[in-house]
């Protein structure tokens, strides 16, 4: 509530929390984040660079190609999209809460550009063993720590200097990693494959960067190529209601003051020039009145 209130200070120490709610019961469906700025001189950005290099032996006419992962510390960092969770019941449904959630950031982001830096990043989730152990993790950040996997992530949201005391300032080959480990180098895991197509649709791409915990992969865009972004306006709400098939549209409403106020909805929209005209449903949620002005992106 704060950061949508600008009551903390900076802009980029601000994280906003979105929650999707189903207006007919009012139950909880979901959650997504937006982090203004991931990666700071107080807590670095961290990740390994991946890249590859090729050496070759004449004296056997052995060429060979090798991964290497080089740990990697950002200091000014992106703006950072996460904390996309969805209730199991409801996802896979026509209404399409994962993409609600995921699109309701850029829809903000582009209400308020000057608030967020000029990258956005994603960090995938790779595969991971039955019972959430990180195969990288267990290969490499375990031998160097002597942590487990969960405890080293939740150790790290609160102090990442262990990472930078106790991990390598060397390349790593991932070579040295047993086949599966190094399958895994950079994949995106089954859950979170269709995160990905939706990322690549609308600008983002991987970065040749992954987590140094789990390995996932890093996605990152230019804020002004995020098709989103781009085909982001500002209209005017008209008086009258508009109950056919039109436009697939999320449409945001935001008020000055009181406690909630950004709220955005789903909904066929016509939109004529400066005007947009929503069913009265629509209206009901977002709270606006005519004549408001409102921020749409399409939903498709």
């Amino acid at each position: 509530m704060k950061s949508f209130a600008g009551k903390v200070k900076n802009p980029l120490e601000r994280e906003y929390l979105f929650v999707l709610e189903d207006p007919r019961n009012g139950t909880l469906i979901g959650t997504s984040m937006v982090i203004a700025q991931h990666g700071t001189y107080e807590a670095p950005h961290i990740y390994y660079e991946v890249s590859e290099r090729e050496h070759y032996s004449a004296s056997i006419d052995r060429h060979i190609r090798h991964k290497v992962l080089s740990i990697a510390y950002n200091y000014e960092g992106p703006t950072e999209i996460g904390g996309l969770v969805v209730d199991p019941p409801y996802r896979a449904t026509p209404d399409k809460p994962g993409k609600q959630l995921s699109y309701v950031r850029f829809l903000f982001i582009a209400m308020h550009r000057r608030l967020f830096r000029p990258r956005v990043l994603a960090e995938l989730l790779p595969p991971l063993l039955p019972d959430g152990r990180s195969l990288l993790w267990e290969a490499c950040g375990r031998k160097f720590t002597g942590l487990s996997y969960q405890d080293a992530d939740r150790l790290s949201r609160q102090n990442k200097e262990f990472i930078k005391e106790l991990f390598p300032a060397s390349d790593i080959h991932a070579a040295l990693f047993p086949a599966r480990v190094q399958k895994v180098l950079g994949e995106v895991g089954p859950q979170t494959r269709g995160v990905q197509r939706m990322l690549e649709r609308i600008g983002f791409r991987y970065m040749e960067r992954i987590d140094p915990f789990d390995g996932g992969p890093h996605f990152e865009a230019n804020v002004t190529d995020i098709t989103l972004v781009r085909r982001f306006r500002t209209v005017k709400l008209a008086e009258e209601d508009f109950e056919m098939e039109g436009d697939d549209v999320l449409v945001a409403f935001e008020w000055e003051a009181g406690r909630n106020r950004f709220r955005a909805v789903r909904t066929h929209a016509r939109l004529d020039n400066q005007l947009v005209f929503l069913p009265a449903k629509a209206k009901e949620v977002l709270g606006a009145p005519a004549g408001a002005k409102l921020s749409v992106i399409p939903f498709e």
